[in-house]
């Protein structure tokens, strides 16, 4: 095990991800597709030999384990790693080029869950080899949280530390074993892995028993669980399970909205009971509140078209809002099947900004959610409100609490270079592919879509929909860079750009 630990990042999660290679090629082989079983066996003993040939040659080296090592290796498992993952389900399409092939195992590595293909166009292993990447990548993104981003204070960690971003707190050789990387990642893997694999199969089979065939259930139930919105029947809408399901689902979601709702053991809010989370509040406050809202809005609306008062499809109607609210809050992307009925119910439609503004907000740091993240929008908020206390009474005094303080503070004002880190990013990949000829409401769209990592927010939020699979291979190679982006965020690039990092 210590040898295996001295490896690089890169080096063991290739080995696992070639060996997780034999779960597609299983089930294609027992649906006599023999042509997708092969294609996933060898792609995986090919991609196992040649990661312990490369793992024997570098035995023995000494090999730089900080953490700000681990995260430059986490950007190459991002950007590199699909170019692996893409083999196996290049060769089992065939008619793709191995460009979308790599395009479609970025997307799902990094839970954003934009496609190139149709549904039906795929198979059983293929669309099981997508949601189980997306999984992985859910779950790569929960144990990095606590063992590499935490320990330098990035990925939301730094509105609450005391320490700033890309510097590590422990310190000391008493702090020595803690501050090891490689065991903080063994550490959280012990931790967190039965967790994250528990929840998953406790919702399938809970899919399972209201309704859905399994691939449909464990696609979803990884999906959900990594909020990657995957699905191999293209979306809720035609899922047997139909709205049991979707309550379901929904249940589960809320995993994506605060670390605390499964643990407690990163961070300077560890101690904070889930009722007292400012994360969970949050969002609870707003998967309640826009709901409600939008329901208003479609209720005073029949009266002015003079539809007839159906009770039990406003009903539903305010159902598909809630659920489709908190889908777009946690990233996931799903889209209710009562979603549509708030249009056919009052005669308007409901405008694609406000699930974009919800992908933007996001979910809890920590989480498999992208976006801003909720604990930043309440550090905003934070100091939004103090800022107009103090107009009112300049000689007032704030709350106290280190925690307080921070989140006023340092806390506020990191979170605002990040949301203005984050503006400027999404006008930067505007204009690139607007230059590259994408339309201009289009390029917002795949900007947003991409840098949330919501991908189904393509086609949810257009009035007309984007074909990416049209798209020039320019574009679509800058809304994979987006994808990364989104994942690792743009703070966690710039410390990868101090100079400490390639210092030996």
């Amino acid at each position: 095990m210590r040898h295996m630990l001295a490896l690089p990042l890169f080096l063991l999660i290739s080995g696992l991800v070639s060996v997780s290679m034999w779960v597609p090629a299983t089930v294609a082989l027992s649906l006599n597709e023999f042509h997708d079983a092969r294609s996933f066996f060898y792609s995986g003993l090919a991609g196992l030999v040649a990661t312990g040939l490369v793992a024997v040659a570098m035995a023995g080296q000494k090999h730089n384990r900080s953490a700000l090592r681990q995260l430059l290796g986490l950007l190459g498992v991002f950007a590199g790693l699909p170019l692996l993952l893409a083999v196996p389900f290049y060769e089992a399409v065939q008619s793709t080029t191995y460009l979308n092939a790599y395009f479609e195992m970025v997307s799902s590595l990094t839970t954003t869950g934009a496609t190139l293909y149709e549904a039906a166009r795929l198979s059983a292993a293929e669309h099981l080899w997508r949601a189980q990447v997306g999984w992985m990548g859910g779950l790569l993104m929960w144990i990095a949280a606590a063992a590499i981003l935490a320990p330098l204070t990035l990925g939301g960690f730094e509105v609450t530390a005391s320490g700033e971003p890309g510097q590590s707190l422990a310190s000391g050789a008493a702090h020595a074993d803690y501050a090891d990387p490689a065991k903080r990642v063994l550490r959280s893997t012990h931790a967190l892995v039965p967790i994250y694999s528990g929840l998953t199969l406790a919702l399938w089979i809970m899919l399972l028993m209201a309704g859905d065939p399994p691939l449909v259930a464990i696609s979803h139930a990884m999906s959900v669980m990594s909020t990657s919105g995957i699905s191999p029947i293209g979306g809720l809408t035609a899922a047997p399970s139909g709205m049991v399901g979707e309550a379901i689902l929904f249940c589960f979601m809320f995993f994506a909205l605060s670390r605390l709702t499964f643990s407690s053991d990163t961070g300077r809010m560890a101690q904070t009971r889930l009722r007292q989370d400012p994360e969970f509040r949050m969002g609870l406050a707003i998967v309640v509140g826009v709901p409600v809202l939008l329901f208003l809005r479609h209720f005073l609306a029949s009266f002015e078209v003079g539809s007839e008062q159906d009770v039990l499809a406003g009903l539903r109607a305010f159902w598909g809002s809630v659920f489709t609210v908190l889908s777009f809050l946690s990233t996931t992307g799903f889209v209710s099947a009562d979603w549509a009925e708030a249009q056919t119910w009052s005669g308007l439609s409901t405008p694609g900004v406000i699930l974009m503004g919800l992908a933007v907000i996001g979910g809890g740091v920590a989480t498999t959610a992208g976006g801003v993240k909720l604990l930043r929008v309440f550090a905003l908020y934070l100091n939004g409100v103090r800022e107009m206390e103090k107009m009112i009474h300049p000689s007032s005094m704030p709350r106290h609490g280190a925690i307080s303080r921070r989140i006023r503070r340092e806390g506020g004002f990191i979170a605002w270079v990040f949301f203005m880190m984050f503006a400027m990013t999404i006008s930067g990949l505007t204009l690139a592919l607007a230059f590259f000829g994408v339309g201009f409401e289009e390029s917002i769209l795949l900007s947003v879509a991409s840098l949330t990592n919501t991908g189904p927010l393509i086609a949810a939020a257009a009035d007309v929909s984007i074909n990416i699979s049209a798209l020039p291979d320019a574009p679509k190679m800058v809304v994979a860079l987006a994808m990364v982006l989104g994942r690792l965020e743009m703070l966690a690039i710039v410390v990868m750009l101090t100079p400490d990092l390639w210092r030996n």
